[in-house]
């Protein structure tokens, strides 16, 4: 990577105004400390990417990255499987994470076919792929605009393709869902993160990621029309399913 990566000390100083979070060049130049530090079990899902795909994914068949930050889900197929194994499309909304993720990308594994686009994950013309990715980007979409997302991804997938979906979760009873929102914030205190940036953080973020109930999730893969999914991982109040297109 051309720029170093920082520490993530966004939210580290008292803010008279606590702006909603945003994907922004401040959050592009720390992105990996704070997703490391904010996301349990993220580097887990990663490593098992490259399993998953040479598990469901036909030799040389398309992978889409929605939601892809800094393409770290591509690096991490890159580094598991063959140039030829699989192409790779990855999409954000941020021009800040696209253009970082390109460069990333292009001078880590210059011999793998992997692009990154800037789009709305929402109105992109999608091209028939054999595994989709859908890691921690849904939950900021509009609760009302996920159901057709999902719909879409089931038509863009191949016979015998999968979506592999995480995302930050609540738990359908209350008192459960309050357990894990304090154990996920010890673990923010675990790697660093003070009352006050796990305050600010968690007003930065109010209304703009709205989680669902694995529940809710289930209920609309099944409505997409995926047959069979589950939750092949959870830590806390964070979770990735995995559905297929029979």
């Amino acid at each position: 990577m051309s720029d170093a990566s920082y520490r993530d000390a966004i939210f580290s100083t008292p803010l008279d105004r606590v702006a909603r979070f945003s994907f922004d060049e401040r959050v592009v130049a720390c992105f990996p400390d704070m997703i490391r530090r904010s996301v349990p079990g993220y580097g887990q899902i990663l490593a098992m990417l490259g399993p998953l795909a040479r598990r469901h994914l036909r030799h040389g068949g398309h992978v889409y990255d929605l939601g892809c930050s800094l393409g770290a889900a591509g690096l991490a197929l890159a580094g598991q499987l063959p140039p030829a194994a699989f192409r790779y499309t990855g999409v954000d909304l941020s021009p800040a994470m696209v253009e970082r993720a390109k460069e990333t990308l292009s001078a880590e594994h210059p011999e793998h076919a992997m692009t990154v686009e800037e789009g709305d994950i929402r109105h992109l013309d999608y091209r028939p792929s054999g595994m989709i990715l859908l890691n921690f980007t849904l939950q900021f979409l509009a609760p009302e605009d996920r159901d057709a997302v999902i719909a879409r991804l089931f038509e863009a997938l191949e016979p015998g393709g999968v979506l592999v979906l995480s995302e930050k979760i609540k738990a359908a009873d209350e008192q459960d869902n309050a357990w894990l929102v304090e154990r996920y914030h010890d673990f923010k205190r675990a790697n660093g993160y003070s009352e006050l940036e796990i305050s600010q953080k968690r007003t930065a973020l109010e209304n703009v990621l709205v989680p669902d109930t694995l529940e809710a999730h289930r209920a609309r893969l099944a409505q997409a029309g995926f047959d069979r999914s589950l939750v092949w991982f959870q830590y806390l109040n964070f979770a990735s399913l995995i559905a297929f297109k029979e």
